[in-house]
């Protein structure tokens, strides 16, 4: 493949917005000189960031994402790529038609182990959920083994899959994100999440500890993101807490980094689920580029990667009285808490961030290409 390579990707269920899809990997492949088109969820076709996107509209639900499939496959067949890259598990049949209709490289990015996901579903029945993931990781596993490359988001997932070609490209801040402003002392204390405001993400737990926090003014909480139900919004609203949170809603990247580098403390008390003890959640990341000490969820990978680089303190993320104590000693020790971001700025500036590991992005089209 040449430098203008033509380069299609393909999502159902992501906005061509998204940090992963667009942010990283479809704007790093323009910039190392492929023609890239990306179709997904937008408002309209344009180009940004030498991105040309295809409109998709916005899905109501699970099932119109699978029904868009076929509308996908159209839109993908008309661009004649040479690659085709597809980020969401419904498109496999898709990738697996493209390859047998035109001959073109395919990969498959998977950004979750879906079987898990799939044990997490409350809609299903008890019963059938272990038969259900287990049925799914067979098909999805047959299925990705006739593609062209994997890549996965992290070596857990990487690992589900065997040998054969497959990469991990994990989701690290861009530095040049980071440079558009540094972690400043807030005169106000303020704590900061930012993702899915979702039950098992501990949002529960991070609004109740706010009625723990001890006497150091009015500590608030700024919550970034959209609420998984409305029904979870009311839940969470209700708890004490909640008059000490600044609910801002979903906001686009730039302005969620603001909000990141005006903070005292990041929150990142995910729940001891499976898919989550195994995780690399990106907000740990940009919290830690944001130059702020966090907060995070006391599982053994996060613990090597928050108490190795002497960046924040681990806690038991169901236990609302222990995240308060750990919020009351930063806000305590200013000094040691602005350390910890310092230590947290620098090993991303030296190890987690994009632009390293974009290279293992890179190296996959070299692959396909060889």
């Amino acid at each position: 493949m040449g430098k203008r390579s033509r380069v299609c990707v393909l999502s159902s269920g992501h906005r061509a917005t998204d940090t992963r899809v667009f942010h990283r990997q479809a704007k790093s492949l323009a910039g190392a000189g492929y023609d890239v088109t990306l179709v997904a969820q937008h408002d309209g076709d344009e180009t940004v960031g030498g991105v040309r996107i295809v409109a998709l509209p916005k899905a109501a639900n699970r099932f119109r994402r699978l029904l868009g499939t076929v509308r996908i496959l159209k839109l993908a067949l008309r661009e004649r790529a040479d690659v085709y890259h597809f980020h969401d598990p419904e498109l496999l049949p898709a990738g697996l038609g493209l390859k047998l209709l035109t001959g073109a490289r395919v990969i498959y990015d998977v950004h979750e182990d879906y079987p898990e996901l799939v044990l997490a579903e409350r809609w299903l029945p008890g019963p059938f959920r272990a038969a259900a993931a287990h049925v799914f990781g067979f098909v999805e596993k047959r299925l990705a083994r006739r593609l062209d490359f994997l890549i996965a988001a992290t070596d857990h997932i990487a690992c589900r899959f065997g040998s054969g070609r497959i990469a991990t490209v994990r989701n690290y801040p861009v530095l040049e994100q980071m440079r558009a402003g540094k972690a400043r002392n807030s005169v106000e204390q303020r704590l900061v999440y930012a993702g899915r405001l979702a039950e098992e993400r501990g949002i529960g737990e991070m609004v109740g500890a706010l009625h723990y926090v001890g006497a150091h003014g009015d500590v608030r909480l700024t919550l970034c993101g959209r609420f998984s139900s409305p029904s979870y919004e009311r839940r969470v609203r209700r708890l004490e807490g909640f008059r000490h949170v600044d609910y801002l809603g979903w906001l686009p990247p730039e302005t969620v980094w603001l909000s990141l580098i005006e903070s005292s403390v990041g929150l990142v008390c995910l729940h001891p689920l499976p898919r989550y003890v195994v995780s690399l959640p990106i907000k740990l990341f940009e919290y830690m580029a944001a130059g702020i000490p966090v907060v995070a969820s006391d599982f053994p990978g996060w613990r090597e990667i928050v108490e190795g680089n002497h960046c924040g303190l681990t806690v038991n993320p169901l236990d609302p009285r222990s995240i308060a104590e750990k919020v009351d000693y930063l806000l305590e020790h200013p000094a040691e808490a602005r350390r910890m971001g310092e230590n947290g700025r620098r090993a991303v500036e030296r190890q987690y961030n994009w632009e390293s590991e974009s290279a293992g992005l890179l190296a996959v089209y070299e692959e396909l290409a060889g």
